[in-house]
């Protein structure tokens, strides 16, 4: 049995709080199997875009863990913003979080996949 979305997020959200750092649901999508969208957002101004990973880069061995990709990352708040809009008018069922993951890298709160 999977692990809902809704938990997921609930987890990654504690995650990030028990590292010191702050997250928060900015649109909350499908209870059960919504996609995922990690907003990073660094102190010092810098902002990357995770999104889920294509299904190619799953392992067999751990079929329910969640991994993300790189979707972009810079200074540039406004076009990551574009972005997440025209995923929520293709899907409506998406979640976005927002963190700020303070002393802790994100690839330590999400398991990300290179391309």
């Amino acid at each position: 049995m999977r692990v809902t979305t809704d938990l997921w997020v609930s987890a990654l959200l504690r995650r990030v709080f028990t590292a010191g750092g702050f997250a928060a649901v900015v649109k909350r999508g499908a209870t059960e199997a919504g996609a995922v969208f990690v907003l990073s957002r660094g102190r010092l101004g810098e902002v990357a875009l995770y999104g889920p990973a294509p299904q190619t880069s799953y392992d067999s061995a751990k079929p329910d863990e969640r991994f993300f990709t790189l979707l972009g990352s810079g200074d540039d708040s406004s076009a990551f913003d574009a972005r997440l809009e025209k995923e929520k008018r293709f899907d409506p069922d998406i979640w976005v979080v927002e963190i700020e993951a303070g002393s802790v890298p994100v690839e330590e709160l999400v398991s990300v996949k290179a391309e």
